[in-house]
């Protein structure tokens, strides 16, 4: 018997299954793709709040050793603006890695933790009641568990299980991507790329070293589910930018829409919905990836305090609560972006008033902070400015809560199970309670204050008065 399983092993359903093992949740991860992808696939990027999460469970430097970081300036609708001076992170860039390298290192790290992962098969089926769930497989086992969590993509068996909508635009307009060779001089490419991305945001050659590019480039007509070939983005190439480039011999192409759609409840009793389950949208700022990592991260340690019978009541609503607010922010932004990118004469006078107004620091740094997502703040009611934000640069490889203390004078006792307490000289605050997903639930320096709110997030203390 399991407490939890996931289905879908892509990076959202490898990293719950890392945090609720951290809790030492029994979790079996279902992928129907028999075996991981293979090397050559689409590089992605990871934003900031995502390597600060990594840094946050010890894993960055994994991830660094694989991909290679580049400015962030220049990802809102491929605008070319430098990346705003004294962002607040330790991480201003972006990491573009292989996604299959993200996939085996998320999967090794969930491995290693003990989650079990079961390759070539599928959810099926599944019927709830007041005690759990009862998961139906493609081969026609029937497996138990507590809970059930859709981390199965933009087409989620899960999701149309439960029968939650899915409202929101469908694709009107394809884009190409892929990975190909050129034989055109790199300087030549460099120049007419600058010229053609004044117009179209929607185009990126990006050098990629060994005369290898990053290719992205709108189509003018849909082609459905057929996969693209090396011919296709050659005339697409010679539309938008008048030469392919002598583009040739591609790693992989591939097709995407823009439609746009965002469930509408990501809880249906003891089934849940994470990652592009819950949410899809053009790929605009690459930022899908890392929505999906963040709501495993905020889901983990919720689903593990109810499955641990601590959570206090309400604590796993509050999973739909933070972040379908965050992902509508998210479809919005890359409603935006497409709309920036279109070549119509009325996109194109509003692209260059909003490079006019990027000039301004202080809308590059919102624009870019949307992107990232180290602008997220969670509503968790009235209370200074650090509420509801994430704490940069801490560390919580356990999983835990910490309380950060300035004053000397807090204590955990009765949660020293649950929540970690450590002293904290130079914080801003006098102490803050900080949640495992490394948002700020409390800002204060009342003893009964903070026990209120270690009750809030935390449950009920183990035995009053109990030792740390």
């Amino acid at each position: 018997m399991v407490d939890v399983i996931i289905a879908g092993c892509g990076p959202t359903g490898a990293v719950l299954a890392a945090e609720l093992r951290l809790h030492d949740v029994r979790v079996l991860v279902v992928e129907k793709e028999p075996v991981p992808a293979s090397s050559y696939a689409r590089i992605v990027s990871l934003h900031a709040r995502s390597l600060e999460i990594l840094a946050m469970r010890g894993l960055v430097d994994r991830f660094l050793e694989r991909g290679r970081l580049r400015p962030v300036g220049g990802s809102f609708a491929g605008i070319p603006k430098p990346t705003p001076a004294g962002m607040d992170t330790a991480w201003p860039s972006l990491l573009g890695i292989p996604q299959p390298v993200v996939e085996g290192l998320l999967h090794d790290h969930a491995v290693a933790l003990g989650a079990e992962v079961l390759r070539g098969n599928a959810v099926s089926g599944a019927e709830q009641d007041d005690e759990g769930v009862t998961v139906v497989l493609a081969d026609g086992r029937r497996l138990w568990a507590r809970y059930l969590v859709g981390c199965d993509g933009a087409r989620s068996t899960v999701r149309k299980l439960l029968g939650i909508g899915f409202p929101g635009e469908p694709s009107r307009h394809d884009t190409l991507m892929g990975e190909l060779a050129a034989t055109a001089p790199p300087e030549e490419i460099a120049a007419r790329v600058a010229e053609v991305r004044e117009t179209s945001g929607a185009f990126t050659f990006q050098p990629f070293g060994e005369g290898v590019y990053r290719v992205v480039v709108p189509a003018r007509e849909a082609g459905g589910d057929r996969s693209p070939t090396i011919d296709d983005f050659r005339r697409e190439l010679r539309a938008i930018a008048g030469t392919d480039f002598g583009a040739h011999s591609p790693r992989w192409l591939s097709r995407f829409g823009d439609a746009t759609r965002l469930a509408e409840q990501y809880r249906a009793g003891r089934v849940l919905l994470a990652g592009d389950a819950a949410h899809v949208h053009p790929p605009a700022g690459g930022q899908g990836l890392n929505l999906g990592l963040q709501d495993a991260v905020n889901l983990g340690w919720k689903l593990a305090a109810q499955v641990r019978g601590w959570a206090p009541e309400g604590l796993l609503d509050t999973y739909h609560a933070e972040r379908r607010p965050v992902a509508a922010d998210v479809l919005d932004n890359t409603r935006a972006q497409v709309a920036l990118s279109a070549a119509e004469p009325g996109a194109r006078a509003v692209r260059a008033l909003l490079a006019e107004l990027m000039d301004v620091d202080e809308v590059n740094r919102r624009l870019i902070e949307k992107l990232t997502a180290i602008g997220v703040r969670y509503d968790l009611g009235p209370g200074p400015d650090l509420l509801g934000r994430r704490l940069r640069d801490v560390e919580l490889v356990r999983g835990r809560g910490l309380v950060l203390d300035r004053t000397g004078a807090l204590s955990t006792r009765g949660w020293h199970d649950r929540v970690d307490l450590t002293a904290a000289p130079g914080l801003d605050a006098p102490a803050v309670l900080v949640r495992p997903d490394g948002h700020v639930a409390w800002v204060g320096e009342d003893q009964r204050d903070l026990e209120a709110h270690l009750v809030r997030w935390f449950g009920e203390p183990v035995s009053p008065g109990a030792g740390e």
